[in-house]
């Protein structure tokens, strides 16, 4: 076994690991999470920035 058949090895369990986290990326049942995160920044804050400092 030589560093060629190592790179080999390599590449291709590389390649085993990717395809493996684009199923997991893409499958259905992280389709809820995923769409949850996205609209994360568009949630309003009712409170206005000097209720919120009286809050504290």
């Amino acid at each position: 076994m030589d560093i060629n058949d190592l790179r080999s090895i390599s590449t291709v369990l590389m390649a085993v690991v990717f395809t493996g986290i684009l199923l997991w990326a893409y499958s259905s049942k992280r389709k809820k999470p995923f769409d949850e995160a996205a609209n994360l920044p568009f949630i309003d804050d009712d409170s206005s920035p000097s209720e919120r400092k009286n809050q504290e």
